[in-house]
């Protein structure tokens, strides 16, 4: 029962997230207006602000209509976390020099929504509203809004700096990397994953050493940590990127010592073994100590 509604959970989310993408058809109803009047005179008496404005209204009182409880939490969050992402496609296929933070902003949401929908997938006994990672922790929420701040001050001020597309190109091809080895990892690694490190073995936990797990120990963290400070290069803020690099290793680092000291609980000399084969992926990180 509780997988059945957990599953419907995620069909809810995948839903609500193509509603909130489906933002982008406001300016292609503007663009279309010439064909029909009454789209026209709608819209012609609209600025393009109350017209979005009246479409987040609308979806939330839609969802309110359709969702109670727990349930309404799951669909607002996928809702606006695909708003952010078609908003983001607007402002990368528009004329104007904020392109590279709509890059920025499509990263961002499919991120997080992409972490909720691969759990719903893989692991929906662990699903819950924390598996957004959208309030993964103040210090997340923190660096992201510095990040925002830093890529204002600096358009204001350095305009060039945030036009150099071939920087960009190069941090959103990082955050696609890490993206993509990230979910490969999570699905690679099945009902095994949760994002919580777990402190009791379960009968259905196995060591995962096959696919990205051969080449790396712990390849969801190396897909974090690149698409972390992929974001940053993609913003070309030089600030952030240093402070990002290093509080995502430091954090990192912690967490991978903290992971490793329970999967030697768990699988002994097992594990043992698989670390000495297999790096971690992350620079300048080994792991836990366990030879003098």
């Amino acid at each position: 029962m509780a997988g059945s509604k957990l599953v419907l959970e995620g069909r809810i989310s995948a839903c609500c997230f193509l509603l909130g993408i489906s933002v982008v058809g406001i300016p292609l109803l503007s663009a279309l207006s010439f064909r029909f009047h009454w789209v026209e005179e709608v819209l012609g008496g609209l600025h393009s602000k109350a017209a979005i404005a009246g479409y987040i209204a609308l979806c939330n009182g839609l969802l309110l209509l359709l969702y109670k409880g727990a349930l309404y939490q799951v669909a607002v969050r996928a809702f606006f976390l695909g708003f952010a992402f078609g908003s983001g496609l607007l402002i990368s296929f528009g004329h104007t020099t904020w392109t590279h933070f709509g890059w920025y902003m499509c990263s961002l949401s499919f991120f997080h929504y992409s972490e909720y929908l691969v759990t719903a997938v893989i692991n929906p006994r662990s699903l819950s509203l924390d598996s957004y990672l959208i309030n993964h922790s103040l210090e997340y929420s923190v660096a992201a809004m510095s990040s925002w701040i830093e890529f204002a001050i600096e358009k204001f001020l350095f305009p060039d700096l945030k036009q150099l597309r071939w920087i960009s190109v190069l941090g959103l091809l990082m955050v696609l990397f890490g993206d993509c080895l990230r979910k490969t990892a999570m699905l690679t690694a099945g009902s095994n994953f949760n994002h919580i490190v777990q402190n009791e073995k379960a009968q259905s936990h196995i060591l995962v050493t096959s696919g990205v797990y051969s080449c790396f120990r712990h390849p969801s963290y190396v897909g974090w940590f690149y698409w972390s400070i992929g974001t940053q290069v993609l913003l070309c803020n030089p600030v952030c990127l240093i402070g990002y690099t290093l509080v995502s290793w430091r954090f990192f680092r912690e967490r991978i010592e903290e992971e490793e000291m329970t999967l030697v609980h768990f699988f002994g000399q097992d594990y043992l073994d698989y670390k000495r084969r297999v790096p971690t992926g992350l620079p300048f990180i080994s792991g836990i100590k366990t030879e003098p």
